[in-house]
């Protein structure tokens, strides 16, 4: 499952230090596709709301494949998320448990590097 959305300026908040962040997003429009990756499958506007906050550990954490030109270095973070999505034409809405109930089971704050960008560092 994944959405893809414009953050607007002030929306995804970074500490000074880079080791904890808030995204928060109100009412953005969504597409609710469940069959996808199927050919015929039926694409629904919705509508969403979230707040995810990171808050590293002190566990450091480097994936580098220079073969594909890809490397990810951070920390290993806890993370936490809640949201609300509604599915207009279908009468259907859903809430999460609230932002304090919520546990990832892995999170990670840090830099990602690919293609071109891979050599720069």
């Amino acid at each position: 499952m994944y959405w893809v959305a414009p953050v607007p300026e002030g929306k995804l908040k970074i500490s000074a230090d880079g080791r904890s962040a808030t995204l928060e997003l109100n009412d953005i429009a969504v597409i609710d596709q469940p069959k996808w990756p199927a050919l015929n499958a039926t694409a629904t506007p919705a509508r969403m709301s979230f707040r995810a906050e990171w808050k590293a550990t002190d566990e450091r954490i480097t994936y580098d494949d220079p073969q594909k030109h890809y490397r990810v270095e951070g920390y290993r973070s806890i993370v936490q998320v809640e949201a609300r999505v509604e599915v207009p034409s279908l009468g259907f809405s859903w809430k999460s448990d609230p932002l304090k109930t919520s546990r990832a089971a892995f999170g990670l704050i840090g830099e990602e590097s690919n293609g071109k960008y891979y050599d720069m560092k």
